[in-house]
Order: C-alpha cells, then structure tokens, then sequence
C-alpha cells in the first residue's frame, strides 16, 4: 500500500465486545410489549444501522401506525432496557483477541479510536474499561448520519489527526465496511462481515488475525 496505515478504527458492537444479545432482548421486550412480531431473523437486519431506523423495520410488522412522539417514545423505552442490561457488562466480556490486538498496536506507536453509531459508546467502554484506553472515540452522540454513512470514521479519523488513507476500519457489519469504503479507508471485516467481497482484508475473529500482517 502506498498509505500506510497510521490509526485503526474499531468499531465497537461485534468487534471489541458483544452486545447484541443486550440489543435484542431490549427489542424483544419493547416487541412484545406493542405486540410486533419480532425475532432473531428480524434482528439480523438491525445490524450496524441506527436505533430509528432499526425501529423502523421492527414497525414493519405493527398491526398499528405511530407518531413519530410515539416512534420516538418507542426507541426511548428500548433504550432504557438495553442500558439496563449493558450495566452488568465487565471485562470479561470482552471478545477473544480484542485486548490482545489493541495491546500489540499500542507497542507498535500505532494511534487507536472507537467508530460507533451507538449513543452508549461511553457506558459500554467504561462498564468494559477501555473509557481511557483510546486515542480517540467517535459515537453517535457526535453525528447525525449513521452507517453506511462514513460520517462516524472520517471524525475519528481527524480526532486521530489523520488522513483517511492512512486508517484501517475493523468493523462486524455490512453496513460498516460500506461506510469505512465510502470514507477513502481500509477495512478489514471480521464476524458476520468477514464473508463482505468488499472487505479489504477478512478474519472470523480478532482472535484469529495477528493484527500487524494488515497493516
């Protein structure tokens, strides 16, 4: 690569630790509450996108139309189940090679941020204890566009003080990989995105990629 690579954005849902069964047992709850038919299928389009536009295809299912007051007092209600349930994070749920890969790009003088469309950036980090770990942290309590808009990785990547050709993106959804492509970076895709055609780079796990062979 004529760039190298300078900053690694990680995305945070799926790459450094696993909150989506947190997330769907909040939908779940709020679903059938309203009486929406909701289940792991539907939940498997939540990935990577919004909390309004998650709720959005959630309602494709409702008998009922809503307001956006009541759209809004849905995703609000949601979100206070799922904050619940992220309280009992710690450490240990961390996923497999996350520590490890942050702690070998430190030793290599390499700058570290969070790009994340979740507005809980900040508690699931510090429940985790990362909240100080970071070079840089950019979430959805800084944007206004969620991926695949690159908006989330073009600011982490200038609180890096960097060029956007100079940052690799680990991210776990589609929606991710779209998002760090349209913003001008690399992007190595790992979980459900390791099988993304467009990710530059590919690994099941952080666990299973020495993580300097991509930089």
């Amino acid at each position: 690569m004529d760039h190298p690579v300078l900053g690694v954005i990680f995305d945070l849902d799926g790459v450094i630790v696993s909150t989506d069964n947190c997330h769907y047992l909040a939908w779940k709850k709020m679903a059938d509450e309203e009486g929406i038919p909701f289940d792991r299928t539907i939940n498997e389009r939540l990935r990577g996108v919004s909390r309004m536009e998650s709720l959005a295809i959630i309602l494709e299912k409702a008998e009922k139309t809503y307001t956006d007051a009541e759209k809004d007092a849905l995703a609000a209600r949601k979100n206070g189940y799922y904050v619940e349930l992220i309280g009992s994070l710690t450490p240990e749920d961390m996923l497999l090679g996350a520590m490890d890969t942050l702690r070998t790009l430190r030793e290599k003088g390499i700058k570290i941020a969070i790009g994340s469309s979740s507005r809980n950036t900040p508690i699931i980090l510090r429940q985790i204890g990362l909240d100080t770990y970071f070079d840089a942290v950019a979430d959805g309590n800084a944007i206004s566009r969620s991926k695949p808009d690159p908006e989330v990785f073009l600011l982490a990547a200038d609180l890096l003080g960097l060029a956007p050709e100079n940052c690799l993106v680990v991210e776990d959804a589609d929606a991710g990989v779209e998002a760090a492509l349209a913003g001008g970076m690399r992007v190595l895709g790992v979980g459900g995105a390791a099988k993304n055609p467009k990710a530059i780079f590919a690994a099941e796990s952080l666990a299973q990629l020495d993580i300097t062979t991509v930089l």
